[in-house]
Parts: C-alpha cells; structure tokens; sequence
C-alpha cells in the first residue's frame, strides 16, 4: 500500500475508469431532461405563488 491521501485512494475507488466526476450543473441539467415538464410546473407554480403573496402583502400593507 502506498502513501497517498486518504482522499485520493477513496476516488478512485470510486471511479476505477479515472473520469472526471460530472460537475453538479450538469447532474442538475440532466435530471430536469429526465424529468421533462415536471420542473417548469413547479417552478411556475413557484412564481406565480411568490407573486401573489408579495401582491396580498402589499395590498394589506398599504
């Protein structure tokens, strides 16, 4: 056994073929394909639900 970093020898245990761990933007970008129009849903429904409380808390607020 050879004197290399704890964390050196836990990646490539990991990754035996020495390839680049996929950065996170990418598994996130990936995810949402899979997932098709599910994340546009809810992030419209985000919108559209942040919009109308900021809209009611002006509205009780004025």
């Amino acid at each position: 056994m050879t004197n290399t970093p704890p964390s050196i020898q836990e990646n490539t245990a990991e990754n035996p073929n020495n390839e680049p761990q996929p950065s996170y933007t990418k598994l996130a970008m990936r995810n949402m394909v899979r997932k098709g129009g599910l994340s546009l849903k809810h992030f419209f429904l985000t919108t559209v639900g942040l919009l109308a409380f900021l809209i009611g808390i002006s509205y009780l607020t004025r």
